[in-house]
């Protein structure tokens, strides 16, 4: 009798020492096998996701056999709760250690937009509202109301925000993603405020701020920013009107048709720099650290006025003279 039970017992341990040794060398050839991954594809991480829910999805993607090994691995390892959500792109060729390590690190797949050097605030916001990638949180897209809603105190939202191609993850709201260009703007503009040239006719960054969007509007080639600027903070010094098209196209809105006629030189609006000396009340568009700079480092010179020769490029005088002799030629196609 003792001897069966002896027998009985060592058959059993026998039969576990084999199965685990079995279970031990399959779990290695799971990790020394790249997973079934045929293409790169994003696999997606929901957010309040458990590993158990995971090891289910990635068995359902074909991705892992169905059996517990990733997860033994996960919890061993401890990387079971450092999971982050998100979009991941997974490659052919990984191995189960390496699908772990992706998840852990966070780096999710970027998506990118771009806000445009000298849009307008409207232009701005229509091309969030239309990326299927952003979030919406915003109670709306007003942007009369669009400083309330991020939580500023800038009673004009036009031009507060950094033109630039940003990158994020799918599910950045809006909200997010626009302070995150706000702020961008106030270092890039403190940044330069503080290297800026003595003597300039402004009070504060701000009216920095509004020069450079006329100069980013009027600037068809980079290499005259800085020469336009010039022109401009000469006209401010010398109490003469500012004279440039696209603040009363600004002041003019939707109404503005392409050209600008003699008469809406006379549009009531304090950005019809036509009627108004000095500055207008806000940016006009988008700006760019270029015509920041300009702004802030204006070229000497004697030129007081300029004008579209047609070719992107302009025509530079000094006095009116010179400078209606330049109109003749180049916008009105009379003389050579």
């Amino acid at each position: 009798m003792l001897k069966r039970a002896f027998r009985l017992t060592s058959l059993i341990l026998l039969f576990s020492f084999v199965t685990s040794g079995l279970l031990y060398l399959d779990y290695q050839k799971f990790l020394k096998t790249p997973l079934n991954i045929e293409r790169d594809f994003i696999f997606s991480v929901e957010a309040g996701m458990s590993f158990s829910d995971l090891n289910t999805k990635l068995q359902e993607k074909n991705i892992i056999e169905k059996n517990n090994y990733l997860k033994v691995l996960a919890r061993f390892s401890k990387r079971a709760s450092k999971i982050k959500s998100g979009e991941y792109n997974l490659s052919p060729g990984i191995f189960p250690e390496d699908l772990l390590n992706i998840f852990v690190s966070g780096k999710v797949v970027q998506y990118s937009m771009t806000l445009v050097e000298g849009w307008q605030i409207h232009e701005m916001l229509e091309a969030m509202r239309l990326n299927d990638l952003i979030e919406k949180k915003m109670n709306s897209y007003n942007p009369d109301n669009l400083m309330i809603e991020l939580g500023y105190s800038e009673p004009i939202a036009e031009g507060l925000f950094f033109p630039d191609t940003y990158h994020f993850p799918k599910g950045t709201s809006d909200i997010d993603f626009l302070k995150r260009s706000y702020q961008r703007l106030q270092i890039i503009l403190e940044e330069e405020w503080q290297k800026r040239d003595s003597n300039l006719p402004y009070k504060n960054p701000y009216e920095a701020l509004i020069m450079a969007s006329i100069i980013e509007k009027e600037t068809g080639l980079a290499s005259e920013r800085s020469t336009i600027a010039g022109v401009f903070v000469r006209r401010l010094n010398k109490n003469m009107k500012l004279q440039t098209d696209p603040t009363v196209i600004y002041a003019m809105g939707r109404q503005f048709n392409g050209n600008i006629r003699k008469k809406d030189l006379d549009i009531d609006s304090p950005y019809n720099t036509y009627r108004y000396k000095g500055l207008p009340p806000s940016p006009i568009s988008l700006v760019g650290r270029e015509a920041i700079n300009a702004a802030l480092h204006p070229e000497d010179g004697k030129s007081l006025y300029f004008v579209a020769k047609g070719d992107g490029s302009h025509y530079f005088s000094e006095t009116l003279a010179e400078h209606n002799r330049a109109v003749v030629k180049y916008q009105l196609k009379k003389g050579k």
